[in-house]
Order: C-alpha cells, then structure tokens, then sequence
C-alpha cells in the first residue's frame, strides 16, 4: 500500500448549485429527494450502487465505494439555482414532464420551495430560449459580483460548510477560443467592457470559482475550458471539470468503439441521428447551438479509434451527426445510428442501434456523481482540471499537451484508481501475472 493522501471530513452541509432548473436539474433534485424518502434507488450512480475491487482477486475485497472513501451524505445537500424561468422546482419538473406526477407529488414539500434566483442570460448565446426572470447589470463582470452575491447569500441562509456548482443550463452557440481567454487578466478586463468571448456560461463559472467553488460543466460550451479560468482555479485552489454530459447516443459510442477497435474491425462509417422534443432539443434547432453539441459528439470516435495510428481500418470513416427537433417525444430521446464495418478480408457488416433513452434520466445520476466527487476532490487539495472525472463527458477536458482520453473503459479505470490512490490501496493493473507463479 501506498501512503493515504489526507482527506477532510465532509462534515457539515453541501450546497448544490445549478445555473439552469430545467429538465435535467429537477429530475437530479426530485430525484435525490426520492431516494432519500426510500421511494427508489439511485440507478445510475456510481457513488450509491458502484463497488471497487480492492487487492488482488483472491482477497475478495469489493467495497462500496460510499463505503471505501467518505463522501457527502444525500441528507446533507441542499440545492439552489438561477433560471430565465420564474417557475419553482416542482412546477419546473411538471412541466419537464420527465418524472411522473405521482411521484412528484411525494416530493412536493421539498422541491417547490426551491425558487430559482435571477439569472444571467442573453440570447445572443442561446438564440431559441427567452425568458423574464434574468439580472440587468452594466457590464459582465457586475454579472459575476451579482452571481457571487447570490452564492454567498445561499451559503449563509443555509449555514453550508461547502459548495459545488454545475451547469444543467442549456448550450451556447458555438464559440471558439479567443485572446481575451488566455489569461485571467485578460478576461476580467474583457468582462469590464462586454466583450462579446464572454458567454453567460463563463460568467457562472468566474463567479463560482472566484467564490472557491469547484464548478462542472455539463453543457458542450466552452464555458470553463480555457487559460483564464484554470489559471483562476489553481490561483483560488479550486477543482474544475467537464465537458457535455455523456447520456445517449454518445455514451453508446464510448462503449461500442473500444470493442471494434479491440477486434480490428474496421469502420467504413457511422451514421447518428435523434429525435428529442425537450428545451435541449428546442435550443439544438438553432444551428449555432447545434454546431456546440456537433463538435463535442464528432470527437469521440476519432479520439477512440485513432485514425493515424490504425489507417487500414479507420483512415476515412465517415461520420455524420443529426439532432432533430421533435416536440411529441418531450424527454424522450431516441438516437438511431447506422454503422458499415468491415472485418476479414474486407467483407462487410452492419450494426443498428435504436436507442429509446431517456435524456435526463441518464444524465441525473452524473450530476450527482459529479457532485459528489467535485466535493471530494476539493477535500482532498486538488485543484484545476480534474481529468479523472472524464467518464461522465462527451469532451472530457485535459492538459493541453495531452489528448482526451474517451474509452469509457479506460476512463472507468482512471476513476477507480484515482480513488484507490487516494485512500493508498494498491492500483490495480490487471496484469495478473502472480496468480500464475
């Protein structure tokens, strides 16, 4: 064993803060609440259900990981939020319409007193939404003191030892990165004078981290993926991760990908596309927001399948991504993807996928998961970009000299040696060699 890293006790309460209580933020929230009545289990989270092996197989050692490593207790969060919305959390969730009415109604009393705040918010970013309930200031960075207000007033209301911020907010039209970003000097005098690089997204983000609050971004935007603002985590000692969170069809990716790739089969194309009626789908009927989202699903299988290291075989795939604004299917998303690969010889096959999923069911345990491990990750000193977390991202972020690693496997992996690390287990290699000795 290694020498345990020194982790503070996650005493006290943790605030949950989430810019954006729509469909996925409330089924987090009422969700939590369930779980916490006994009305259900915590599908889907790895921080409740997940085990980690500990040793070698013949010790039988499989923990819990809420067993193994201390985190936050359900009963010790509590949540608050900012929407253009004016709706609280229980009529926010009745409108989503992901959660039946009967059982947010045995919620009811916990969730409708969470009133959103004022949000920041311009359409400029996100061109299909518009709403009434948002913040007037004279420039970006009085947004950011307006939002730090906010956060200090909610930890001392409800006398919280510690908080984390994620983003359930929607996508932002696609942005790429620009000089003001390079360092924090830069983007705070770009926030003095309005420019237009400083999407609400990165506001939030300013805001949190210069609160000291770790901040996850689930949403494709750029938002907390540039110098200034991991300049400003390392500064404040504050964990930061993301990108997009990794529910449908991509997480389907992750998965099939590795296994081609582990046989050599080779890919000739792959063809995706989804019907989704939510305000995701909505906002992704712009095309700019669309070209965010398209940006963070194409990467994936590149990234997985390593064309120049494997050109026989995945040289020039051809990758095709649509998201189709659908109305009736609300939450429900459906992703359909058409794959042509060949094996032996060249001879070729096919895999069809029909993926009825429900977008915000998925994504509702990665939040709390993020939560969660955000928090943990703050107890235990480490700041900046915390590429351990890229299991839950379709980007998942990284030092810049690196490549994101994408294999859900392979990021599973990370994640539980990272845990093993910290408590000073041995990491597990699965080589296996001594058991043949």
């Amino acid at each position: 064993m290694s020498e345990k890293i020194k982790i503070k006790s996650p005493s006290g309460k943790l605030g949950v803060l989430l810019p954006g209580l729509g469909a996925v933020a409330t089924t987090f929230i009422a969700g939590v609440e369930a779980v916490k009545k006994g009305l259900s289990k915590p599908f889907g989270s790895l921080t409740q259900m997940g085990t980690i092996r500990l040793g070698k197989r013949t010790d039988k050692r499989v923990e819990k990981i809420k067993d193994f490593i201390e985190l936050s207790e359900l009963n010790d969060i509590v949540f608050g939020g900012w929407d253009i919305f004016t709706d609280n959390v229980y009529q926010a969730a009745l409108n989503a319409g992901v959660l039946h009415s009967e059982l947010l109604a045995k919620v009811k009393p916990e969730i409708e007193r969470i009133k959103p705040w004022k949000a920041v918010f311009s359409q400029q970013y996100v061109k299909k939404l518009s709403g009434e309930n948002v913040k007037k200031a004279g420039n970006k960075h009085e947004y950011a003191q307006m939002l730090q207000d906010d956060i200090l007033k909610f930890k001392e209301d409800n006398k919280l030892d510690r908080m984390v911020t994620v983003w359930c907010a929607s996508t932002e039209i696609f942005m790429k990165r620009d000089p003001v970003h390079d360092k924090l000097e830069s983007f705070e005098k770009a926030m003095k004078e309005n420019h237009p690089a400083i999407a609400p997204s990165m506001i939030y983000a300013y805001a949190s981290l210069s609160s000291g609050v770790p901040f996850a971004n689930g949403a494709p935007n750029l938002t907390v993926d540039i110098p200034a603002l991991n300049e400003l985590a390392q500064e404040k000692n504050v964990p930061i991760a993301g990108k997009d969170f990794k529910t449908g069809q991509t997480l389907m990716k992750t998965i099939i990908a590795p296994g081609l790739k582990a046989r050599l089969i080779g890919l000739n194309g792959w063809f995706s596309t989804n019907i989704l009626g939510n305000r995701d789908g909505e906002v992704l009927d712009d095309p700019e927001s669309f070209k965010t989202k398209e940006e963070s699903k194409l990467s994936v299988l590149e990234h997985i399948l390593q064309p120049h290291v494997y050109p026989d075989l995945y040289k020039n795939f051809f990758h095709k991504v649509r998201i189709n604004y659908y109305p009736p299917r609300g939450d429900n998303k459906e992703g359909w993807d058409n794959i042509d690969i060949f094996g032996w010889l060249g001879y070729p096959m096919q895999i069809k996928i029909d993926f009825l999923c429900r977008d915000s069911i998925l994504a509702a345990p990665i939040v709390l998961d993020l939560v969660l491990f955000m928090d943990l990750a703050q107890r235990c000193g480490m700041k900046g970009i915390q590429e351990w977390l890229s299991f839950y991202f379709k980007s998942p972020m990284c030092a810049p000299e690196l490549y994101p690693e994408h294999d859900l496997f392979i990021q599973l992996m990370k994640l539980k040696n990272t845990l093993r690390y910290l408590m000073g287990e041995e990491l597990i290699t699965h080589l296996g060699l001594e058991y043949y000795d």
